[in-house]
């Protein structure tokens, strides 16, 4: 299954709780990248904080950070 590198690139500072929540599900840090599965629920969460973050397809195989 493809993978999906998320990196937020803005701060959640005045953003809503519930964008702050989803950062925080999706297991990002300010300027940090993850590796998250590409599904729906992913895609979704995704969706809802797309202002805040960079998106990039990949093959799972690079390190976190």
């Amino acid at each position: 299954m493809a993978k999906l590198k998320i990196t937020q690139t803005k701060s959640y500072s005045g953003a809503p709780e519930g964008q702050r929540r989803t950062l925080r599900a999706l297991g990002l840090r300010h300027q940090r990248s993850v590796i998250q599965e590409d599904n729906a629920a992913i895609r979704g969460m995704i969706f809802q904080v797309r202002h805040l973050v960079k998106v990039e397809e990949t093959d799972g195989q690079e390190n976190n950070g």
